[in-house]
């Protein structure tokens, strides 16, 4: 069965995720940055309405993926909340100086995080050789990878995309994610041969207070629906 994790950017993002089928949601703040981790408030709000899986991201920053002994420390923080908040799993990626994974401190997280599953995000994008990264990421243990093939987009990524999943052999998850919508997912499915898909499926809200707009992005139902339409076409 084809899964499809929506990235929600709050708990009402979440809910409608899981109204409209999602398998899974990744929960997490600060979407223009690429997500940063959600508050203790959403993540426990989050819980307590959501019955599919709830993964939070990890991250406690926006920019690069090589952190501060300060920052790493935070990370295992937020990760002793999550764990105890009830989540299902976790998302996080680290790189070191030469673009390479972090072993040592990936290791570190993994075992905190026991048994929850465990996601390595788009720093495997960053690194310095997606193939090597892999099967680091592999050896480590962590269930899924996510991925845009190291592009900008996954359909841009497609073809890397394709070859990853031949070279994992099943023993990891690719999962394409980045700018996957209603127009490329079938496409995705089909090249990729993979199995899980990540997007946010979001649409921007406008409010008007004062005389003035604010807009916001939320996840959009009817996309969400769309995206889970495509999927039964092909499981």
């Amino acid at each position: 069965m084809i899964q499809l994790e929506i990235c929600a950017n709050s708990v009402t993002s979440a809910l409608i995720a899981q109204e409209g089928g999602a398998t899974r949601v990744e929960l997490c703040e600060n979407l223009a940055e690429g997500g940063t981790t959600p508050s203790y408030a959403q993540i426990q709000v989050a819980r307590k309405n959501l019955q599919i899986d709830l993964f939070p991201i990890l991250r406690p920053r926006g920019g690069d993926f090589n952190y501060s002994d300060l920052e790493f420390e935070i990370m295992k923080t937020d990760l002793k909340v999550i764990k105890e908040l009830g989540c299902d799993g976790v998302v996080f990626g680290i790189l070191n100086q030469e673009g390479k994974v972090d072993k040592d401190r990936c290791a570190e997280l993994l075992k905190l995080a026991q048994p929850l599953q465990v996601t390595f995000h788009r720093a495997f994008d960053k690194s310095a050789d997606l193939f090597q990264a892999m099967e680091d990421i592999i050896e480590l243990g962590f269930n899924r990878i996510l991925t845009s093939g190291g592009k900008p987009t996954a359909i841009e990524g497609l073809e890397i995309i394709k070859k990853l999943v031949s070279s994992a052999k099943g023993r990891i998850s690719i999962m394409p994610g980045s700018g996957v919508n209603e127009m490329n997912l079938q496409d995705l499915i089909i090249e990729t041969n993979a199995v899980e898909f990540h997007t946010t499926a979001k649409s921007f809200i406008t409010n008007t207070s004062n005389h003035s707009e604010y807009n916001r992005e939320l996840t959009n139902l009817e996309k969400v629906k769309n995206l889970i339409n495509i999927i039964k076409r092909h499981s």
